[in-house]
């Protein structure tokens, strides 16, 4: 498999681990899973082989990590370290552990042996997984302390359910940032900085918004029309929807069942015969009657022809359904002007 890096990991890896002790050898190895079954041994499974605590176990990675960063064998390995100082600087100078393993190689053994030599190399900071980022690496710190600080900005200046293009959030992004140096200032390396969030994601119309936002963790068939309707930006059919759903998504979305998501969720509203639109556009529930009367208590006495348009735009409804509601005498009256009131 195709890799980033000029330099042969195994043999790289021999060298440095020569001077340890067989015991002290194998801990490292299995600790970074560096044989081909590339599974990184816990202290307790490596404990239970050799029978002693995992924290014998730890003193001894540990001592290892120490004396391998002493030896010869590792200052004559210099030339890697700075290929991987570069690299790291190359992709933002602060990354995600994910995204920098895979960008380097695909091959998961190349990549535990690369972590190995990110774990030794003193030009290396690893940032552990916390509530906002992800676990992620850096070889400068004023990059990564303004990175850190612009994505919190970022995130905080978000509404809850608030969407946003994937340009205009990289742009923000960008003018957050905007005292780093110009190499940084591209929007790959953006997008990689955004990755590292645990608290801004995209959902999968590529829209950007608070992790926790069900416009973004989209759970169903509800949250999929949800998106699909704010997409289409005006009221849609219940089948339209399913079909558009199961297209979009290649989700498989029957017509009923999505149907009775729409019914249940506070987000959507009918304003037809089987026809939804999203309550945020300021349609409101109840049938004809409840909207003539709301609006009438809002504004006061209203001609017919100010009813109809009105009510029009709330609701898909043929215009004779609208005076048929106006006729009921137990609702609605004229007053002397000729304008209805509520009866």
């Amino acid at each position: 498999m195709a890799n980033t890096v000029t330099f042969k990991t195994k043999q790289v890896t021999k060298r440095m681990l020569s001077g340890l002790t067989p015991r002290a050898n194998e801990v490292i190895v299995s600790r970074f899973g560096l044989t081909s079954d590339t599974q990184r041994k816990t202290l307790e499974a490596i404990g239970q082989k050799y029978g002693i605590t995992r924290e014998r176990v730890r003193q001894i990675e540990n001592t290892a990590l120490a004396l391998i960063r002493k030896s010869e064998s590792f200052k004559n390995e210099k030339d890697v370290f700075t290929e991987l100082k570069k690299l790291i600087h190359t992709l933002g100078a602060v990354v995600s552990e994910n995204d920098l393993l895979n960008h380097l190689s695909k091959d998961k053994l190349t990549q535990n042996h690369i972590h190995l030599y990110l774990t030794l190399g003193d030009e290396f900071t690893k940032h552990k997984e916390d509530e906002h980022f992800k676990t992620r690496w850096s070889v400068d710190a004023d990059v990564s302390e303004q990175i850190h600080k612009s994505l919190k900005n970022l995130f905080e200046n978000l509404s809850e359910n608030e969407l946003i293009s994937e340009g205009e959030l990289v742009a923000k992004f960008l003018d957050e940032v905007k005292g780093l140096a110009e190499q940084y200032k591209n929007e790959e390396i953006a997008k990689r900085w955004l990755s590292i969030s645990k608290k801004i994601s995209k959902n999968p119309l590529g829209e950007w918004g608070k992790s926790t936002s069900s416009s973004i963790k989209t759970r169903g068939v509800k949250d999929y029309a949800f998106l699909m309707m704010r997409k289409h930006g005006s009221p849609m059919h219940f089948r339209e929807v399913a079909k558009a759903v199961a297209s979009t998504f290649d989700k498989k979305c029957h017509v009923a069942t999505c149907h009775n998501e729409l019914i249940k969720d506070s987000r959507f509203v009918l304003v037809g015969r089987g026809i939804y639109a999203l309550s945020e556009w300021g349609y409101k529930t109840g049938v004809v009657k409840d909207v003539i009367k709301e609006l009438l208590k809002k504004n006061g006495p209203m001609t017919k022809e100010d009813i109809v348009d009105q009510v029009m735009k709330e609701r898909y409804l043929k215009k004779n359904t609208i005076l048929v509601n106006l006729q009921n005498s137990k609702y609605f009256k004229k007053n002397k002007g000729g304008q209805y009131v509520i009866a």
